[in-house]
């Protein structure tokens, strides 16, 4: 499955690159002979692109290298760098044709449009267009970040092509020349979309939150599970496109044997990476099975529900033999949350002095 989805992104990439040439050609002959900048720098954009996809095929090969001892997680992640170089890549060109756009705003040259030129603009968006949705739909279909990116590319690139005929059409209606502003224009537009590639690149890089419906789906699935009383601590690790490694913690009765954790904790496991393409361990959280202990869980219940920074709490158990209170807290990021685990305990403490607490906060990871 893997090696079909490397054929999908290198046979899309390929596209792209035969695509782009053919426009860089087109667009430097007409930009040369009507001598207008903003055909050429539309032409350097699309060179730029075909780069791009030159870029997303070496870093998919690189990315589909089997793990080693020395990277054991594989290098999926290097297709976020592949985006990476992309969004500079886009981000030079912009630079350069701004550069290059305000040299032609101070220095104005006679443009030359004719029916010829119109007709290759119009030619290149409805190209870039087509460009656009296939990388697009390729890149949906392959989970690849590097295909989505240049389809945005491409998609920015088609209405810097209708600036440029806007730019012609002034030119032929009215002797107006308008070229070195839609170049100006052009480039901050591909500027912001290099901004914004790179933005999205760096995310996975840096860890980000997971999906909360993804979230949802997957405690729910957990959760039908007999003898899972509760599904916490869900945890995501994304090594790149569809290589993730998890955790998530199950609340299960006190009184189940390891034999019977042990298969249970199996299946939950085998699940989640057939259904979710998950590698996942499972941890345990005991639930006291008997009723001693309920009035004590209903007033944490109710001192954690006084406590609007305070998300959710579980875990919640109580070692009778060592006077011992245990329960996990999940507190909003903005909050204080020693603060506010000191002031739950402390609560605990005046209702239940006998006790000793042990409490952990826990990181808002998923929703």
């Amino acid at each position: 499955m893997k090696n079909e989805r490397e054929r999908e992104i290198v046979k899309a990439s390929f596209v792209g690159i035969a695509g782009n040439m053919l426009l860089v050609a087109f667009k430097l002959v007409v930009g040369l002979l009507s001598n207008s900048i903003a055909i050429i720098l539309d032409a350097v954009n699309n060179a730029t692109d075909a780069l791009s996809s030159i870029v997303t095929i070496v870093g998919t090969k690189i990315a589909g290298m089997r793990p080693n001892r020395r990277h054991p997680f594989g290098y999926g992640r290097i297709e976020y760098l592949t985006s990476v170089i992309i969004a500079i890549i886009i981000l030079v060109a912009g630079a350069l044709s701004l550069r290059e756009s305000i040299d032609k705003i101070i220095h104005p040259a006679q443009t030359n449009y004719t029916a010829l030129t119109i007709t290759v603009i119009v030619v290149a968006i409805i190209a870039k267009i087509f460009i656009g949705v296939y990388f697009k739909r390729a890149g949906d279909k392959t989970n690849s970040q590097a295909l989505i990116a240049s389809g945005i590319d491409s998609n920015y690139d088609a209405v810097l092509s209708a600036g440029t005929l806007v730019v012609a059409i002034v030119q032929l209606a009215w002797n107006v020349n308008i070229d070195g502003i839609v170049g100006l224009l052009i480039s901050l537009v591909v500027i912001k979309a290099g901004l914004e590639v790179l933005a999205d690149a760096l995310g996975p890089i840096i860890g980000e939150r997971e999906d909360d419906e993804l979230g949802r789906k997957i405690e729910d699935y957990v959760n039908s599970f007999p003898g899972v009383c509760g599904t916490y601590d869900l945890l995501l690790d994304n090594f790149g496109p569809n290589e993730t490694i998890g955790s998530v913690h199950i609340e299960v009765p006190d009184d189940l044997s390891a034999r019977e954790i042990h298969e249970l904790t199996r299946q939950i496991t085998l699940g989640l990476f057939d259904k979710f393409n998950i590698v996942a361990t499972v941890g345990i959280y005991a639930e006291n099975t008997t009723g001693q202990f309920a009035p004590m869980r209903a007033e944490l219940n109710r001192i954690v529900k006084n406590e609007p920074k305070v998300l959710q709490t579980h875990g919640f158990y109580v070692d009778e033999a060592n006077k011992t209170v245990y329960f996990d807290l999940v507190i909003d990021f903005k909050a204080d949350d020693d603060a506010i685990r000191d002031a739950v305990v402390a609560a605990m403490r005046e209702k239940y002095p006998a006790y000793d607490y042990n409490v952990i906060v826990d990181t808002d990871y998923e929703g």
